[in-house]
């Protein structure tokens, strides 16, 4: 994969995410796919991170990525991201995020979100 359709691959993935429908997510995926977020212990398998943010989902009131940069080396793609998220009935959070994508046959395999999780929190209880 050329560092050209890595980064259109990860941006087209973020421009999915942000319509919050968990199952079209699944097609940017690989079947054994690892998510890890926030500190929480990883995600594995495609069924499973989409079962994630179909909850993820139905649980926040709002719930949108925003790529502030991006840097593609292969089949790695690194993205600062602000998560806006917000909790029903609150406001946005804007939350900073470093974002690692690993890449293979044109599906994300690995992804990694990396913040600060007690900022994070704070910032949601507003």
């Amino acid at each position: 994969m050329t560092a050209i359709d890595s980064d259109t691959l990860v941006r087209d993935f973020v421009d999915t995410f942000n319509a919050q429908d968990a199952d079209a997510l699944a097609p940017f995926f690989t079947e054994d796919i690892v998510f890890a977020a926030y500190g929480d212990a990883p995600v594995k398998g495609r069924d499973a991170v989409v079962a994630l943010w179909k909850g993820v989902f139905a649980n926040f009131g709002q719930v949108k990525f925003e790529t502030v940069h991006q840097a593609v080396n292969g089949d790695v793609v690194i993205a600062e991201q602000v998560h806006g998220l917000a909790l029903p009935g609150g406001k946005l959070a804007p939350i900073m995020n470093m974002a690692v994508y690993e890449l293979r046959d044109g599906k994300i395999a690995a992804w990694r979100d990396y913040t600060n999780p007690a900022y994070a929190s704070k910032l949601l209880q507003g």
